[in-house]
Parts: C-alpha cells; structure tokens; sequence
C-alpha cells in the first residue's frame, strides 16, 4: 500500500506524470524576481508571498535608514527575503524532480 500511495502522491505533486521544470532553470528564474521560481514550479501563493514580504521589507528598512547608506544596505531586509527564496525555490524543485524520477 504505501508504495502505490508515494507513487500517487509523488505523480500528483508534479502534476499526472508530466516531467517537472529543470532544477537549474527554476533557480535562474529565482535569482531574477523573487518569488518568480516557486510560480514556475505551481507554488504561486509561496511565490507571491516571498514577492510581497521582499517588497515590503524593503520599503520598511529603506525607510528607516539613512540617505548615506548604499543602495543595498537601505534595502537589505528585502534582499535577505529574496535571498532565502532562491534556495527554497531550488530545494523544492530538486524534490519535485527526484519524485517524478521515483514514480516513472
């Protein structure tokens, strides 16, 4: 039972036995928007949240800082989002090929 089950689950996760997105195309797509890999992957409200908060944390902290700061330090909370979207996004995919590879 449990291997009919992981194979079910496995091939209704990425979406009835169609191949997943490439790993590494998912990070390029990461790397270039926040957000922009989890939507690739079909994780839109993860990828429009991380969207939301890197924007928003880099209103706040751009706000609260100085005109003497770089352009990076004034919108570093927004950047950390973005950059711990980029793993996320890359981990989720390589998950999603590895059981795509398993149920075929």
């Amino acid at each position: 039972m449990t291997s009919g089950a992981s194979k079910q689950s496995a091939s209704s996760a990425v979406g009835k036995g169609r191949a997943p997105m490439n790993p590494y195309a998912v990070l390029a797509l990461a790397i270039a928007a926040p957000g922009a890999g989890h939507v690739a992957i079909g994780q839109p409200y993860r990828g429009l949240g991380f969207a939301f908060f890197a924007l928003l944390l880099a209103i706040l902290s751009w706000h609260t800082t100085t005109p003497d700061h770089t352009f990076i330090g004034r919108s570093a909370f927004g950047l950390f989002v973005w950059a711990m979207s980029i793993p996320d996004a890359y981990k989720l995919a390589r998950i999603r090929e590895a059981a795509w590879r398993r149920a075929a």
